[in-house]
């Protein structure tokens, strides 16, 4: 694996704001940028078309990330900047480079409002196969988006982060996911949110509606658990202030709450090598469907 975070770049908004968005995590973790552009070779009837040709897309193929390349150098003095192109399908060239990188970071089509992510096919796939953490990035992310507002209320870089929030399975925890979401709050010198969805045994359900006794056992077991997982973790991260949440009801709803509040929401996808193949999970899937802020998703056992 080469230590380099590397972006998947097109030339859409999208993947301008992960550029930027992996520019500022490469001077973070102080590595190399890596700017991938995979283009789909023109098919045999196109490539004779004057405008449509071979030629077109070999221009446009080098010039988007060497274009690119320049802008971040100008915005990102001292970061070392590297451009590449690769022919072939996006996703599997994607999902390759992602074996041979640091982190990877992909953009996905903002929605206005509260609609967060549109996360196109091509991203999907990505997630699903990749074997190393993949964030996505929506356009339009700002490096203020990460931020706490400044003291008149204005949005700034230049103040402090907003908190990680991560998303935990307490039943299942993983221990790849948790130091991937302590690592990211420390470079950022900021809070960790942990955010813990649970729902009860179907057999309790019927009881909760009339025992406030019960939910509230099922409750303290559950606080309890997040606590227990992560002792261990406070002791190896003990200048991180954390906070520990656990509610009842559907963790994707929960998840996407925190992220408004956010610089960074980290997930997990648990690997499958099944004859069913891999795929993302239905936390994981709401959370890059509808989260507000910047996903990481980290591949684990």
């Amino acid at each position: 694996m080469t230590r380099t975070v590397t972006v998947g770049l097109d030339g859409s908004p999208e993947s301008r704001a992960a550029a930027e968005w992996a520019a500022r995590e490469a001077e973070l973790l102080g590595l190399p940028l890596t700017l991938l552009h995979v283009w789909e070779p023109v098919p045999e009837p196109m490539a004779q078309a004057p405008l449509l040709g071979a030629e077109t897309q070999q221009h446009w193929s080098e010039r988007i990330p060497r274009e690119a390349a320049e802008g971040l150098a100008l915005r990102h003095p001292g970061l070392d900047v590297r451009t590449e192109q690769r022919p072939g399908r996006p996703a599997d060239l994607l999902a390759a480079a992602a074996r041979d990188t640091e982190l990877l970071v992909l953009g996905s089509r903002g929605l206005s409002g509260i609609g967060g992510f549109l996360v196109g096919s091509v991203g999907l796939a990505v997630v699903a196969h990749a074997e190393r953490p993949v964030v996505l990035v929506r356009a339009g992310e700002q490096a203020a988006d990460e931020h706490l507002m400044d003291p008149a209320g204005i949005p700034s870089a230049a103040t402090t982060f907003r908190p990680v929030v991560l998303g935990l399975d307490a039943d299942s925890p993983s221990a790849e996911l948790i130091e991937f979401a302590f690592t990211a709050a420390a470079r950022r010198g900021t809070a960790l949110r942990v955010v813990h969805g649970w729902n009860p045994p179907p057999s309790y359900a019927y009881g909760l509606c009339v025992d406030l006794e019960l939910h509230g056992a099922l409750a303290l077991r559950e606080t309890t658990l997040v606590t227990e997982v992560l002792r261990p973790w406070r002791q190896k991260f003990p200048d991180i202030e954390v906070t520990e949440e656990s509610h009842c009801g559907t963790p994707a709803d929960h998840l996407v709450d925190a992220a408004r509040e956010a610089c960074l929401v980290v997930v997990g996808r648990r690997v499958r090598r099944g004859p069913l193949g891999p795929r993302i999970g239905p936390v994981t899937h709401a959370v890059l469907h509808h989260s507000t802020a910047p996903v990481a998703v980290v591949p684990h056992d």
